[in-house]
């Protein structure tokens, strides 16, 4: 009796350090946390409740920012929305990337553009290595929701699933089915897009079980075309507008997105997967000006001051990010891809290039020492008269002309090709731009002009120089920088 205790004893004990092993194993692949990256198209950095506005009905995005981090001081790496794409996903600036704007670099007509500009890559290419790919290669599910615009088909670029994904930087058929969209079957007629991608992503979800998975979650909302649902437009219309918000067909647009984005999170709360999802939450540029706008800052998508480059952003984990916290660390999209890499515990693919770093530690409550920002944008980019001919850029013509920027601390050096002329602001003291302090504080422009040079070196950054042999000169007189 006695022997058979001890060999019970020692099948139990055998049985729990088996059980314990095989626990150990698994463990590393349970606790890598689901990635989700929600990158919402052309919404302003003032666009939603929690960051000030009163027009905007978003309780979904501001419910989400309630339970993590908000990021004051966040950046997208281009000012419209495929440089920007290209940056986020390879983890590199645009002169890596080659991608630089939307088709053709020669936007506007050819008599106002001084220099023969850049050569634009249109899409990203076969030798950029994705976030998609690298957590696909290290067990990840992933799937893409909406728009890509970075190449035909996010597949070849990572991911095992994509909804409503292609070249498209818009809906080509609009938001209410039919889409005409070639990877996206149309819904019944009239059947609001936005609805319909998030009722497909929550059914991808509901395939993937205990495997981690990466989901971009990339609504075509809230881009032009400009179109809301009746009641919701009905609704804004008899709302007051506040502080150059008051378009209703985009503040429809907009509740949409929130409620879809609502929609997306209550699933994962109920699935039980939201505690164990790295989330974060961001747009791709500044709101288009004309149909929002981001006072105090300046201009919007397109433009590299302010209004077009800073984006809202919310980093929530449960039980990592302290939740109702913010941050005004400046930080860009570029880094995402090495956070998502931290968060899921995965080392950097060797020999690849990353021009940000990880933020999950900011995410976390500490501070990291900040470097400087650049923009280079070697081409132009018309002005969209149908929304705003007055843009807040200065110009007539054009959202921007050929040039580069440099951020660090509060201050913002721009440098403009066609004339080298230099533009110098101090944010803690001028948020909306208006002030050139390139003749009061010389020393500090030099400093910031040598960084920009550097930079440029590093990453073979072009500067155009050549003449447009079609120019001519008075076609864009200066516009008027109104104030609000």
């Amino acid at each position: 009796m006695k022997s058979l205790t001890k060999i019970s004893v020692f099948l139990v004990l055998l049985t729990l350090s088996m059980g314990s092993r095989a626990f150990c194993q698994k463990s590393p692949e349970k606790s890598r946390p689901n990635i989700l990256l929600i990158n919402i198209d052309d919404l302003g950095w003032r666009d939603l409740g929690y960051m000030g506005s009163h027009y905007y009905e978003t309780p979904n995005i501001d419910k989400l920012a309630s339970e993590g981090m908000i990021f004051t001081h966040a950046y997208a790496a281009a000012a419209n929305c495929a440089p920007s794409r290209a940056s986020l996903f390879t983890g590199q600036w645009s002169p890596r990337t080659g991608v630089y704007t939307v088709g053709s670099s020669k936007r506007g007509k050819s008599e106002n553009r001084k220099l023969i500009p850049t050569p634009n890559t249109k899409y990203i290419t076969s030798e950029e290595l994705t976030i998609a790919q690298v957590l696909k290669k290290n067990g990840y599910t992933t799937c893409h929701v909406g728009k890509w615009h970075i190449s035909h088909n996010p597949t070849d670029f990572g991911f095992d699933v994509n909804i409503g994904g292609a070249e498209y930087g818009h809906p080509p058929g609009g938001y209410f089915s039919p889409w005409h969209n070639r990877t996206l079957k149309d819904g019944p007629k009239g059947e609001y897009l936005t609805d319909h991608i998030t009722d497909l992503a929550i059914q991808f979800l509901k395939t993937v079980h205990d495997k981690p998975f990466f989901m971009n979650f990339a609504t075509y909302a809230v881009h032009t075309p400009l179109q809301g649902k009746p009641k919701l437009v009905e609704k804004y219309k008899n709302k007051k507008g506040s502080y150059g918000q008051n378009n209703p067909e985009y503040a429809a647009m907009v509740q949409t997105m929130d409620t879809n984005v609502g929609r997306l999170l209550d699933y994962l709360k109920k699935a039980g997967k939201f505690e164990n999802t790295f989330i974060i939450f961001a747009s791709d540029n500044g709101g288009v000006y004309g149909i929002t706008h981001q006072w105090p800052l300046r201009a919007g998508k397109g433009s590299y001051y302010e209004g077009g480059i800073r984006i809202p952003m919310i980093v929530v984990w449960p039980g990592k990010v302290k939740p109702e916290t913010s941050t005004n660390q400046p930080v860009v999209n570029l880094d995402f891809f090495p956070t998502f890499l931290d968060a899921a515990g995965i080392p950097k693919p060797k020999g690849k290039i990353f021009d940000g770093r990880s933020i999950l530690s900011v995410a976390e409550g500490k501070k990291l020492k900040e470097e400087p920002m650049f923009w280079d944008f070697p081409i132009y980019l018309q002005t969209l008269k149908k929304y705003a001919p007055n843009h807040q850029s200065g110009d007539t013509c054009f959202r921007t002309r050929p040039g580069s920027s440099v951020k660090l601390g509060p201050w913002v050096l721009q440098q403009y090709y066609e004339d080298n002329h230099l533009e110098l602001y101090n944010l803690d003291i001028d948020l909306g731009e208006r002030k050139n302090l390139i003749k009061v504080y010389p020393e500090k422009a030099k400093q910031m002009y040598r960084l920009l040079v550097q930079w440029r070196k590093r990453t073979n950054a072009p500067v155009p120089i050549k003449i447009n042999p079609n120019y001519r000169a008075g076609g864009c007189p200066k516009n008027e920088i109104l104030k609000w």
